[in-house]
């Protein structure tokens, strides 16, 4: 196991992780409201998060990631009613959408994906656990968690009762306080709806999660996941529930990311949050969920233009807990950072014959080991990935990882000159292969480089590498004839349109990014 320390929400501190169960963890993420399609803001906690069970299982732990699918919301009856659909068809639709986004993303460690629709009967049982303990009560057929019962209410994000405004739509004015939320609504004419006790309806937002993470994970788990304006009211309302109905902690650990913003001034993709700087990422008070912003929505275009893999690193270059600026040429630079990997791994094959894909990444620390005696190449190797797992055991800090890695790319590549690999046939190339292990073992856990990216197989691909090759040859004549002027216009161009050029001993490469 890692000397883990994790940033708690609950205590505003790190704190050393320890599990409910030795050896194992349950983790539950708040999943998206399925009434239209994805933006990128959805992506931000399964990657996180995603990340993070590998990271846990690299350390050694058994590892359960839960994310939830609501599927009854006032929102998704109102999307169906304006489309004409059943609510049913809608979150269809936008869970097919969902999944195909987190799949290009490589967010692939989810255990279970329980849908609120599924879950009726817990949540039903849920509500009546709390009637019947007297936290909760009935005013003709809609049924409120009443906060004055809890002493601890608020605790989450340090609000008083007072300042609290519960969640009760349009039969608010039936609730013995405005604090007090919505465990289950009673049915509307035409609303999808469900028998309980208390008559036909369906349930509030905040039960869903508890009723799911405790029928999987249990009444007291490991962390609870989500963005940070889901502090207020989600979460802190989701610890009253479970709390006062079983009489224990909810959770070890609240883990909350940063939020995306289009830019330093605009609000979240997908909502707002008002946050304070604090111990070097940043924690908030949320405010209410805003309608989908500028910017937000057409995840699979954004995926189709940049590609899944470029979208997880540039969510994965900070640290969890920071805002993360959104734009598309920030993408396009996270792109330019995986070039720098992409370039060494056609190295590698060319002196080895060997793909870097190929290699099966360590499962462990322990599997990943190595000794590096006096071998120089090593012992810089063996340095960062030391200096790689002691910042991701400080509260998951990928951003620092990521750092760790390109510092390994940069010693590899050093080493391939002095060594003068490429030029020297049947070299030893050991220490090499240690280090690209290593390389492999390290980005996996950050679920990089999962599969190697595809060759452009249209029919226009080879009359490009044709075009390619005259460039290339018109700019290597006029390098000869020293016409720097226009064979420096050639690469300015090249860059202007996207495309690299590499020039080698052996000749000028080119590639795209």
């Amino acid at each position: 196991m890692s000397n883990l320390r994790v940033y708690n929400t609950l205590s505003r501190s790190k704190e050393d992780f320890k599990t409910v169960e030795p050896g194992k963890v349950g983790i539950y993420l708040c999943g998206p409201t399925v009434y239209a399609e994805a933006h990128i803001g959805h992506m931000v906690g399964p990657v996180i998060f995603d990340t993070v069970k590998r990271y846990l299982e690299h350390s050694g732990y058994d590892v359960r990631l839960v994310v939830n699918i609501t599927d009854v919301d006032d929102k998704l009856i109102f999307k169906a009613n304006e489309r004409k659909m059943s609510m049913l068809e809608v979150a269809e639709e936008n869970i097919a959408d969902y999944l195909g986004n987190l799949a290009a993303l490589g967010v692939t460690t989810i255990d279970d994906m329980p849908r609120a629709t599924a879950c009726m009967d817990d949540i039903i049982q849920f509500v009546k656990d709390l009637i019947d303990k007297g936290f909760a009560y009935d005013v003709d057929g809609d049924v409120f968690f009443e906060v004055s019962k809890d002493p601890q209410y608020g605790k989450l994000t340090n609000r008083s009762v007072e300042a609290m405004q519960g969640e009760g739509g349009g039969a608010a004015a039936s609730k013995r306080s405005p604090g007090d939320f919505a465990l289950w609504k009673k049915a509307k004419p035409g609303e999808p709806s469900w028998d309980s006790p208390w008559g036909k309806g369906r349930p509030g937002w905040h039960i869903e999660c508890s009723a799911m993470s405790k029928g999987i994970l249990g009444e007291t788990f490991d962390i609870h996941g989500g963005g940070l304006d889901l502090t207020f009211p989600h979460h802190e309302n989701e610890i009253a529930q479970s709390e006062c109905c079983h009489g224990k902690p909810m959770v070890n650990y609240w883990m909350h990311n940063g939020l995306l913003r289009s830019d330093p001034s605009a609000g979240k993709i997908g909502g707002k949050a008002e946050r304070e700087k604090k111990d070097g990422a940043e924690e908030a008070s949320a405010g209410g969920k805003m309608s989908r912003s500028a910017g937000a929505g057409g995840l699979a275009d954004l995926i189709g233009r940049q590609g899944g893999e470029r979208i997880r690193f540039f969510l994965l270059r900070t640290h969890y807990r920071s805002t993360i600026l959104f734009s598309e040429p920030a993408i396009e630079e996270a792109g330019t950072g995986l070039d720098t990997f992409h370039r060494l791994f056609e190295r590698y094959e060319r002196i080895t014959g060997k793909s870097f894909y190929d290699i099966v990444p360590a499962k462990t620390r322990k599997e990943g080991e190595f000794e590096a005696g006096d071998d120089s190449l090593l012992t810089l190797i063996k340095k960062h990935r030391d200096a790689y797992l002691e910042k991701m055991d400080d509260d998951f800090n990928t951003g620092g990882g990521v750092s760790e890695l390109f510092e390994i790319v940069r010693a590899i590549n050093k080493a391939i000159d002095q060594q003068k690999l490429e030029e020297t046939k049947g070299a030893d190339t050991s220490s090499l292969d240690q280090a690209m292990a290593t390389l492999r073992e390290l980005s996996a856990i950050l679920g990089l480089f999962a599969t190697k990216p595809e060759a452009d197989s249209s029919e226009d691909a080879g009359l490009v590498d044709q075009l390619m090759s005259l460039v290339i040859e018109i700019r290597a004549n006029s390098r000869k004839k020293k016409d720097f002027e226009t064979s420096d216009l050639i690469r300015d161009r090249l860059t202007e349109c996207g495309i690299t050029l590499e020039d080698r001993k052996d000749g000028t490469l080119w590639r795209k990014g």
